[in-house]
């Protein structure tokens, strides 16, 4: 069972739920802003009939009763009470038709004898503002407000109340409001709503669902392109790609199994140059030491009887010499890179004093008499599984490097040592190299100087061949150095056969 990818995972890992991710909440967005602007239109468009209608039946209402007052008979207060009693006797509200009430006031200054209040349906005289009232009856036009529409019993809805002044002669002014309800409306906007905000939800996951699976058949075949490429970066050269069809797609997947072919054949034949030119020196350096070794023994012969020779042939014996232990050393640094090659290089582990290792190699190379290396090291002797032949080599190869690239100053070589590692750093404070150079010390052949020209120089094989002995040690080099200002070699090894770094007693930054 796979596990379960956190959403922020799964938008770094996957172009399908990026992209439908998007898409959606883009989708989103706009049937909201476009859900929003329809709500308002319709809305408005909805109240702005029924305010219409309201104001035309408050208008007709208000002629209506403006008449029955003109022409029915009162006398007094009762009988007026009985008329406004049968204009107030509105048919109760039912819940598939809106409320219409109606509400009648007296004004101030009017007779008492005629003063009268009332409502239809116990309709709260509170539901027409005092505001709205005062408005109404200092105006001669008709006059529209919204409020609320709330009854005796607690029932309380939206509404609108229409105002109007009637003067009846002999009795006075009085104010008559029309409520009508918008209960139905607010019904039907919201059952609109509903459908709309349904509406939106199907769409957008229609759309996500649709963008879905569009994305995966578009991607399947990058991902199956992914896939191969992965399997060729492993190695599996013979792996292509399925192709179906004749679109775009299938041209993307004619050209990568075109290119998985060339880059197949491409890498047979490095490949075959590679062992041809690892034979290559193999076999020559094996072929050269027979004579090699001759012309060594006849050296010897022409060196021991210098003497007898006249002084310019007696020079010309002990360059043939030195010039034979350089092509020697050169021979033994190309058989030990066709062993590496070949995979056969073996260690031959030995408990070894490291310090008494290092001060041998120093020895060897500049005796104590001259003294441009100092050495830091431990009193007590630091004991190490090693192979002395090739732990020797590396060290010899730092020391010589940094001597030859000293600039006329010292060079300090230091041991360090944990529970479990030992460290040997070798500093010198002369040319140093660039960031362009550290990439490259490593590789075989390079050499700082690619004119040839320093006397000092040597084959570009020593830092290459001491880096493959450290890692058969299971140890590292590290290496820092800026231009004017040196260069600091660190090698690190477990102390035991077979251990591993956990920790580096010095860093190849210097303090």
């Amino acid at each position: 069972m796979s596990p379960i990818k956190s959403p922020l995972k799964s938008w770094r890992s996957s172009l399908v739920f990026r992209v439908t991710t998007t898409i959606v909440s883009l989708t989103i967005i706009v049937i909201w802003l476009i859900g929003s602007a329809l709500e308002t239109q319709i809305s408005s468009g909805i109240f702005d009939e029924k305010l219409r209608l309201s104001i035309a039946d408050a208008q007709s209402t208000a002629r209506n009763t403006q008449i029955q007052l003109t022409f029915s008979p009162y006398q007094d207060k009762a009988a007026l009470k009985l008329i406004f009693t049968e204009i107030l006797a509105v048919p109760p509200r039912s819940f598939e038709s809106s409320a219409r009430e109606l509400a009648v006031f007296s004004f101030a200054n009017t007779n008492s004898k005629f003063k009268y209040a009332g409502t239809s349906n116990l309709v709260d005289p509170i539901s027409i503002p005092e505001s709205f009232r005062e408005k109404t009856r200092k105006s001669t036009a008709t006059q529209w407000e919204r409020t609320k529409l709330k009854y005796v019993d607690g029932k309380t809805e939206s509404a609108i109340v229409v105002g109007h002044v009637l003067t009846i002669k002999g009795a006075g002014k009085y104010e008559l409001y029309v409520i009508s309800s918008l209960a139905q409306q607010s019904r039907t906007m919201s059952l609109i709503l509903q459908y709309l905000w349904l509406t939106g939800v199907a769409l957008t996951f229609l759309i996500g669902l649709i963008t879905f699976f569009v994305l995966r058949r578009l991607i399947s075949p990058i991902r199956d392109a992914a896939k191969v490429a992965e399997e060729l970066t492993a190695g599996n050269l013979e792996l292509r790609m399925d192709i179906q069809g004749e679109d775009e797609i299938a041209s993307l997947g004619y050209s990568f199994n075109e290119m998985a072919v060339s880059l197949q054949q491409q890498i047979s034949r490095l490949e075959n140059l590679s062992k041809l030119q690892q034979r290559f020196v193999s076999d020559v350096s094996h072929e050269l030491r027979t004579p090699l070794t001759t012309i060594r023994m006849a050296s010897q012969v022409i060196h021991a009887t210098k003497e007898s020779f006249e002084p310019t042939v007696a020079r010309s014996s002990e360059l043939l010499i030195s010039q034979i232990d350089r092509f020697e050393s050169l021979l033994t640094d190309l058989l030990e890179v066709s062993r590496f090659d070949a995979q056969a290089a073996v260690l031959e582990i030995e408990e070894v004093d490291i310090t008494a290792l290092v001060k041998e190699t120093i020895d060897y190379l500049h005796p104590s008499q001259d003294r441009i290396i100092h050495l830091w090291a431990p009193d007590e002797p630091v004991m190490v599984d090693i192979d002395p032949r090739r732990i020797k080599r590396i060290i010899r190869n730092l020391i010589a490097n940094a001597v030859d690239h000293r600039e006329d100053k010292s060079v300090d070589v230091q041991i360090e040592q944990t529970e479990n590692e030992v460290s040997i750093g070798v500093r010198d404070y002369g040319v140093g190299f660039n960031y362009t150079d550290k990439k490259l010390l490593f590789e075989r052949f390079w050499r700082a100087d690619s004119s040839r020209a320093r006397t000092t120089g040597g084959t570009g094989l020593g830092l290459s061949i001491a880096l493959e002995d450290a890692k058969l040690h299971q140890g590292e080099i590290d290496v820092w150095g800026e231009r004017g200002r040196g260069a600091h070699f660190v090698l690190t090894i477990p102390k035991f056969a077979g251990g591993s770094i956990q920790s580096k007693p010095i860093s190849a930054q210097p303090d």
